[in-house]
């Protein structure tokens, strides 16, 4: 719905910019039609991202919908960037454009966006946030043409026009970066910003059967799910029940710090772990 109700304000943006002669809501509708790309590629790997584990894809396809969110991210920052630069050029050579065109437009662009945003507000996964950032910043933005339209209307002030430009394609700008460092993150498997491993080494070294912890790795397979694996060394003499029961002890309390995936490797102290930076 949010993709169909964007592709279609996005016609008549382009048809309303080219009449009013505004470079605001021309770039604006060429942000909207890379948003529309993004939006009907997010339908799709979203739903591809709601598959279960193959032969090919031992994980399953989570990380399909990180890959949306880095595509819709990029989209964003090439497509500000020659915003920028084609209003950049209009400000040192404003030109007239019409206001009554721009209010009725800014009007529509509020409403058109922020039906698709409320499509949109009970998604939790980072293509769904960034998607939902997108229009945050469309309505924003038209919020900022109606002003503008509104000044214009009793002062000729043509420069107004890519001055708008520039600050809608400024802003979203900052966010498309943003957004993206954040992605890649997940896609380089850093540590996710809200698992500290001081504190997670810490929960480890807290069972009393476990001497020492090493080899500790934390990364997201996308935002939501968590994955861990783990060296423990634990004393020589504990059986195989011991071991069990120590382990489903570790992952119930991992999974209430948030880790939905836990592999936990025990080991003696006089065994030798070969694995780089044990």
């Amino acid at each position: 719905m949010a993709f169909f109700i964007n592709l279609l304000f996005t016609v008549i943006e382009l048809a309303g910019g080219i009449y009013t002669n505004s470079i605001a809501i021309i770039s604006d509708a060429v942000h909207d039609f890379g948003d529309s790309f993004s939006l009907g590629l997010s339908w799709y790997f979203e739903k591809l991202s709601k598959k279960k584990r193959t032969p090919s894809y031992s994980f399953g396809y989570k990380r399909f919908s990180i890959l949306a969110a880095l595509i819709n991210a990029t989209i964003l920052l090439v497509g500000s960037a020659f915003i920028i630069y084609k209003a950049t050029e209009r400000l040192f050579n404003p030109e007239e454009v019409n206001a009554e065109g721009m209010l009725i437009l800014a009007i529509l662009g509020v409403v058109f966006n922020g039906i698709a945003f409320l499509r949109l507000s009970k998604g939790d996964s980072m293509n769904e946030r960034v998607i939902r950032l997108h229009f945050i910043e469309d309505i924003l933005g038209w919020v900022a043409v109606l002003i503008g339209s509104i000044v214009l209307q009793f002062w000729t002030i043509p420069v107004l026009d890519p001055i708008l430009s520039i600050g809608i394609s400024g802003y979203i700008l900052f966010n498309a970066f943003r957004n993206l460092k954040g992605t890649l993150k997940i896609l380089l498997q850093a540590v996710p910003d809200d698992k500290k491993m001081d504190e997670i080494n810490e929960i480890l070294l807290s069972f009393k059967e476990i001497n020492n912890v090493h080899d500790l790795h934390v990364w997201g397979l996308n935002e939501t799910y968590t994955i861990l694996t783990v060296h423990l060394i634990v004393a020589p003499e504990k059986t195989i029940s011991e071991l069990a029961h120590i382990k489903e002890s570790i992952k119930l309390r991992l999974s209430n710090y948030g880790i939905e995936h836990a592999t936990i490797e025990f080991e003696t102290a006089d065994e030798k772990c070969n694995l780089e930076n044990c």
